[in-house]
């Protein structure tokens, strides 16, 4: 259980400079940049997890601090993988925006009298 509480202890220390560091960056245009910065809450959200179920799995009885790190590790995992799919899906939409003003490019009334 030391092994498993070890680990969980170091990936939560990994997860959380990460997310620091993500976030201490500056913002771009760039939208792989954007959703690496929009996933830094989730990941430090992970780190608070991952470093729960580690302590839990040290200070617990072996069955309680596995059940611990089970769970907190899964918890983890889908908070960043929900993290990771809402940015996603906000920096889709407004590229899908963009482009689509682009298109336009404000002449509303060419598009109209092209397609008759």
């Amino acid at each position: 259980m030391v092994v498993a509480a070890v680990l969980c202890l170091c990936a939560a220390v990994a997860v959380g400079i990460l997310g620091l560091w993500l976030l201490s960056r500056p913002r771009t245009d760039d939208p792989r940049r954007q959703i690496l910065r929009a996933v830094a809450p989730t990941q430090l959200a992970a780190a608070v997890m991952l470093a729960a179920g580690g302590v839990v799995a040290l200070a617990a009885p072996s069955h309680t601090g596995v059940l611990a790190v089970i769970a907190c590790v899964v918890g983890a995992l889908g908070t960043v993988v929900a993290g990771c799919w809402q940015s996603a899906k906000v920096v889709a939409q407004a590229e899908a925006a963009t482009v689509a003003d682009a298109d336009c490019a404000g002449a509303c009334a060419s598009c109209a009298l092209s397609c008759r």
